[in-house]
């Protein structure tokens, strides 16, 4: 069986284009979630994993759904293969018209290989190249530091709207409910560390009331 898996990091994004994509491959289940690919504790990476058997295909759209780095994409693809289960990577050669399977697992792999190595060396490049110009402009004084998408005043509705929820359930906590920052960055589909900005800023705001 062919069984699809489709993410998107926040909840404003949009699946469609990826669900369009595993459909035309014939995936007979797909399993879909709107969560950061920080690490692999996510609800339906989970589920898909457990429900995979032996000679199944699993299919991505590309690499980076299953994982942002490549310790975490080495990590979930054995685990697909210790169900007996292959991996294809739309976006990728998938050797579809060789016969021989040792032969085609080969050969994927080895590409899986190089593309995590090429993966994870652009993001480093990125990541130095960013610092980088932050660096560049503080000392220029032209650091402003990065656009904060998740606020009262956000133009967007729906980002408006995971803020005052976010804000919402803070407020429960402080009033003794049992929620954890990570139960509301999981609730509300964004990081951890943006629940603690919102909450360092309502608790600023209060005091400078």
């Amino acid at each position: 069986m062919k069984v699809g898996y489709a993410r998107v990091s926040t909840t404003d994004q949009n699946l469609d284009r990826q669900l369009e994509q595993l459909h035309q491959a014939n995936c007979k289940k797909i399993f879909q979630e709107k969560i950061s690919g920080k690490d692999t504790n996510r609800p339906q990476l989970q589920a898909m994993l457990d429900f995979i058997r032996e000679d199944d295909e699993v299919v991505v759209i590309s690499m980076d759904r299953l994982g942002r780095n490549s310790r975490d994409i080495s990590n979930i693809i054995e685990q697909i293969k210790h169900k007996g289960a292959t991996i294809n990577i739309l976006n990728l050669p998938s050797f579809e018209g060789i016969k021989d399977r040792n032969l085609k697992n080969l050969l994927t792999n080895l590409v899986l290989e190089i593309q995590k190595y090429t993966a994870e060396q652009e993001r480093k490049t990125l990541l130095e190249r960013q610092q980088q110009g932050i660096k560049l402009a503080k000392e220029r004084g032209a650091y402003k530091g990065g656009v904060v998408q998740y606020s009262k005043d956000s133009k967007n509705p729906q980002r408006r709207l995971i803020y005052n929820t976010v804000v919402s359930m803070l407020k429960r906590k402080a009033d003794g409910e049992p929620i954890t920052i990570k139960q509301i960055a999981d609730e509300a589909g964004i990081t951890r560390n943006t629940v603690y900005r919102i909450k360092k800023e309502i608790e600023y705001d209060k005091n400078t009331d």
